[in-house]
């Protein structure tokens, strides 16, 4: 019985974050211009300290500004489906055997990758170190990053224990 209840909380956290990131995804493109300004803002540095030295690192050009936003909302929309298909997937396997459950976690650990890629190496590595995220105090996205990193990782750590067999 425990092992049933450990399967549909695995199951649920994959699904909450389904649903976290379907709001993310659908909200970057229903209100566009609210985020764009985020990243157009993050790639031209126009915000970090005055006078740093890493402004050779800006990228200022508009075009190169909606296609890295529209990378990432492609992106986001890939981690909501692969995050559906794994919950459901987890769901729909909950009793069955362990070697055909453990299967069945494929999807989920695809999403929860992907979504790392995007909140810890994209915004963390890439916008908070690259384009120095971290010196601007109006577009600062790390700590809602970090905040997201921070579910990611505790629901594949949870996912990946072997206390549902």
């Amino acid at each position: 019985m425990n092992t049933v209840i450990i399967r549909y909380l695995k199951a649920t956290f994959v699904l909450f974050f389904a649903v976290f990131v379907s709001l993310i995804a659908f909200g970057n493109i229903t209100d566009y211009n609210t985020n764009f300004q985020f990243v157009k803002h993050v790639l031209s540095m126009d915000t970090t300290f005055e006078g740093n030295t890493l402004m050779y690192r800006a990228i200022t050009n508009p075009l190169f500004h909606h296609i890295g936003y529209t990378l990432i909302i492609i992106a986001e929309i890939a981690v909501a489906v692969t995050a559906w298909i794994g919950g459901v997937k987890l769901l729909k396997h909950a009793k069955t055997g362990g070697a055909i459950y453990q299967n069945s976690k494929s999807w989920a650990y695809i999403s929860l990758g992907l979504a790392i890629t995007i909140w810890f190496f994209g915004f963390t590595t890439i916008g908070g170190e690259w384009f120095a995220m971290w010196m601007s105090s109006e577009w600062n996205g790390l700590e809602p990053a970090d905040r997201i990193v921070s579910y990611i990782f505790g629901v594949l750590i949870f996912l990946s224990l072997k206390n549902d067999e």
